[in-house]
């Protein structure tokens, strides 16, 4: 059984997915970040960088993991699936995998803040994370004209990528002309286990006070 302390966050979604797919028991142990659950205690112990999500494979002597491609690459080797074998098509999948950990993440969660949820409006903030964003949507764009998922075949990469892309009208970048991106897209909505994931743990309407204590939790340790 694994323990997934989640939210109902891209990232988070990434890992319910991930256990769909894998067709791993899990039971979901939601957290309220806007109440600063992440920031207690008891969740610190497990993950000390106070974010969301996080695995305890009570399986294996209650092994903690943290940080979402961390916990997908811990999941796939577990599973057997959803990481080729092959050195060369592993690396690929990897080095796809941290393109959207080191770049389509981190961008569009500066453009969903500076956008959606500062204080004060920032043009200059605002158009580079939303350029950024759409630069690296170009990339994936010109890859997957020739790829049909990000590592040939689908792999943790794409599980990664696509609760990130799917939110792009929210992070305000257009996906405008990107054939290749989209079709993609429509590819990953179309399975059941994304289907399913994204609703894990359900999104619940937040106050204007919760969002700026969420967004502020997001800013700060």
């Amino acid at each position: 059984m694994i323990d997934l302390y989640t939210a109902a966050t891209p990232n988070g979604f990434k890992v319910t997915i991930a256990l769909e797919e894998l067709g791993l028991p899990y039971r979901v142990i939601p957290l309220d970040l806007s109440a600063l659950d992440q920031k207690q205690p008891d969740f610190l112990a497990i993950n000390p960088n106070g974010r969301i999500p996080a695995i305890v494979d009570r399986d294996n002597d209650d092994f903690a993991v943290f940080e979402s491609g961390a916990i997908l690459i811990y999941l796939a080797e577990k599973a057997g699936k959803l990481l080729p074998k092959d050195p060369k098509r592993r690396s690929q999948a990897l080095q796809w995998l941290m393109f959207q950990m080191g770049g389509v993440g981190p961008m569009m969660g500066q453009a969903n803040v500076f956008y959606r949820y500062f204080p004060e409006k920032i043009p200059a903030a605002i158009e580079r994370y939303q350029k950024e964003g759409r630069r690296l949507f170009e990339v994936l764009d010109g890859h997957l004209a020739h790829h049909e998922y990000l590592a040939d075949e689908y792999s943790i990469a794409d599980i990664a990528t696509w609760p990130w892309v799917r939110i792009h009208e929210w992070s305000g970048i257009s996906i405008e002309g990107l054939t290749h991106l989209q079709a993609w897209m429509d590819r990953m909505a179309a399975k059941p286990a994304c289907q399913k994931g994204i609703n894990i743990p359900p999104r619940k309407e937040e106050t204007p006070e919760e969002a700026a204590k969420r967004v502020q939790s997001m800013m700060t340790r």
